[in-house]
């Protein structure tokens, strides 16, 4: 840790501490939350709470992470498709067990050490180790996934998923049979208070929206179709499990094990099998599609079985 002291700008006189020092230090948000809570945040030398609105001509004291070393090596992900690539954007299909970008704790492959490999550059906006990143999957979710090249089609995207303007569609299998068969669930959505690497239902989270419609009721579970009005971290795995419905194969929060075991899955059934986006620099209106991976087909049609 390295201590950092940091003058409010104008522009950020009124803001929220903790959004405001993710947009100063391309922490994400969740870091700088946990950073506050452990009392390495502080305003004018008083401790500070993540919640506190910035008042002029003050300066932020904080104990930051020292820099990331640089980014790993070119890395070659098997599997992951270009679905289209032009000078400002490339849409990826990802794989399952890849992460969207390297993080701490994260060994494994990610998409940006496979654009790398493939010799694709990204626009260099954004914290250092997910640049060109506008709108992440879960290691564990498969399907489509957008980047960004130029620093101008970055910076629209990333406003277009802020303000909701991007149709993102996923498909998932849940326990048992939704009621009623569609429905919206309408839940804030923060980090769980006692295991950080879990998301969960919480009073004073982000808002989160999920709507849903059932494709098909199996005898055990439902195939659904979930449209996201907001994109938080796990917001479908939380929100389905919160109603009592979680993704097939998700231990984390709460599949039954058994059945995952019986789909032969290792991960849940979750899939981003579309994006409708407003090309950031023309304009045009642009959907790309995601097909099931074969683990997902092949869970599918075990959970078809009478």
């Amino acid at each position: 840790m390295s201590l950092r002291l940091l003058p409010v700008p104008d522009g950020l006189v009124g803001q929220r501490l903790d959004a405001a020092l993710a947009r100063m230090t391309g922490l994400s948000r969740s870091k700088v939350e946990a950073l506050c809570a452990a009392g390495r945040v502080r305003i004018d030398g008083a401790a500070a709470d993540k919640a506190q609105r910035l008042e002029a001509d003050t300066t932020i004291e904080a104990d930051l992470p020292d820099p990331r070393p640089p980014a790993p090596a070119a890395t070659p992900v098997e599997g992951m498709r270009i679905l289209y690539e032009d000078a400002d954007i490339v849409v990826v299909d990802k794989p399952a067990g890849v992460a969207a970008h390297p993080s701490v704790g994260w060994d494994g492959p990610d998409v940006l050490g496979a654009l790398r490999a493939m010799h694709i550059s990204v626009a260099t906006s954004g914290a250092a180790e997910r640049q060109g990143i506008v709108s992440r999957l879960d290691v564990g979710t498969s399907g489509v996934m957008i980047v960004a090249k130029g620093e101008r089609a970055y910076s629209v995207l990333k406003r277009a998923f802020r303000e909701h303007t991007v149709d993102k569609v996923y498909h998932a299998v849940v326990q048992g049979h939704l009621d009623p068969s569609s429905g919206t669930i309408d839940a804030p959505i923060g980090r769980h208070p006692g295991r950080e690497w879990k998301m969960a239902i919480i009073d004073g989270g982000r808002e989160s929206i999920t709507h849903y419609d059932v494709i098909e009721f199996m005898p055990r579970a439902s195939l659904v179709e979930v449209h996201l009005e907001t994109g938080r971290t796990h917001q479908i795995r939380v929100h389905m499990a919160a109603v009592g419905h979680p993704c097939v194969g998700d231990a984390t929060y709460g599949a039954d094990p058994t059945l995952s075991a019986q789909t032969g899955l290792r991960r849940q059934w979750l899939h981003a099998t579309e994006l409708t986006i407003a090309h950031p620099l023309t304009g045009r209106r642009m959907t790309f599609h995601s097909d099931y991976p074969e683990d997902l087909t092949r869970a599918l049609e075990v959970l078809r079985l009478p």
